[in-house]
């Protein structure tokens, strides 16, 4: 954990690297035609949607209540610890009138936030290596406990079965194809509200907010309630692209820089002691805060980030719950 709060700090320096022509900010996420295989090489501590089932198909006179969930990450290793930083997790929650069932929906990553967050060094391998997919997990079931003793289980709106829970639900399947790298950074110009945003995360309350979208896009009517997100922010000046692993570690690619990204990264890797931990924290301040350097790994393309104080911080900020368009969201 405190070398996440301190991940503001990478970054070996290089020359030579032109300004990206690269205008439009924040970077649109890159999405695709399909999600593919995993590497056998990424593994997760704990599984992956251990009882996810597939989204049940809803009545039309069905009443759906749809709940908003959250609790702090790692509530149930940690409890309340995280909550105390406002780094909290968010889920959907669904109770069939018709059934009684209740539902669980959320989006996280598949190897954990760490991977997500940071690559592994494989010896043998020139380009950092990733394993950083994310995805939507539906089972059914809503662990009260869970959301309630830390966090929060309200109830947000009501919809019906088929035109809209049974839409939704198509949706999710198209979101969860075609966005697949989870994103844990916010990358902006300033602690300002209005200032540039140059990345946009792509994490579990985004998937959230893309869902509560769709149902308002839907006609679903929800309530007046205070709603609030944890992002993680880096601060930086104007990005700069370096490119993506061919072009950096490719045969023809840039060896100095290809062995400068790989020197950013390898404080992060997991620590066996805790000399190693505090030996690499200090090389992590030294980039980050010192140099005001930072190698971002977005869209399967890197970026530099010449850093700006306060660096990093962690915000837990208010997103009101949506109104509805004429315009369908998302497909």
């Amino acid at each position: 954990l405190l070398l996440l709060l301190t991940a503001a700090a990478w970054g070996p320096r290089f020359s030579g690297a032109a300004r990206s022509p690269q205008r439009r900010w924040p970077v649109p996420y890159r999405r695709f035609d399909y999600r593919p295989k995993t590497d056998p090489y990424c593994q997760a501590r704990y599984t992956f949607c251990p009882t996810g089932s597939a989204i049940p198909v809803m009545k039309e006179e069905d009443v759906i209540e749809v709940y908003r969930l959250q609790a702090p990450v790692w509530e149930f290793k940690y409890g309340d610890l995280l909550g105390h930083l406002k780094i909290m997790h968010d889920a959907v929650g669904f109770k069939s009138s018709l059934t009684g069932k209740n539902y669980t929906m959320e989006w996280y990553e598949l190897f954990q936030l760490g991977n997500c967050t940071f690559p592994h060094l494989r010896p043998g391998m020139d380009a950092p290596f990733w394993c950083n997919q994310g995805a939507a997990c539906f089972y059914e079931g809503i662990d009260d406990a869970h959301w309630k003793e830390n966090g929060t289980l309200v109830l947000v709106t009501t919809i019906s079965g088929r035109s809209m829970f049974n839409e939704m639900a198509k949706w999710v399947k198209y979101d969860n194809d075609t966005g697949i790298y989870y994103e844990t950074w916010r990358v902006q110009a300033s602690p300002d509200k209005q200032s540039t945003v140059w990345f946009d995360s792509y994490e579990c309350s985004k998937f959230i907010l893309r869902t509560y979208q769709k149902l308002a896009d839907l006609g679903a009517v929800f309530k007046k309630i205070q709603t609030n997100y944890t992002s993680i922010i880096l601060f930086s000046g104007e990005p700069i692209y370096l490119g993506n692993e061919t072009s950096i570690f490719g045969p023809l690619g840039n060896k100095t820089l290809a062995a400068a990204i790989r020197d950013f990264y390898y404080p992060f890797k997991p620590h066996r002691t805790i000399g190693e931990f505090f030996v690499d924290l200090l090389k992590i301040i030294d980039r980050v805060i010192l140099n005001h350097q930072f190698y971002l790994f977005y869209n399967l393309e890197y970026w530099f980030l010449p850093m700006k104080f306060p660096y990093l911080k962690i915000i837990y900020e208010e997103v009101p719950l949506p109104v509805g368009s004429k315009t369908s969201f998302g497909v």
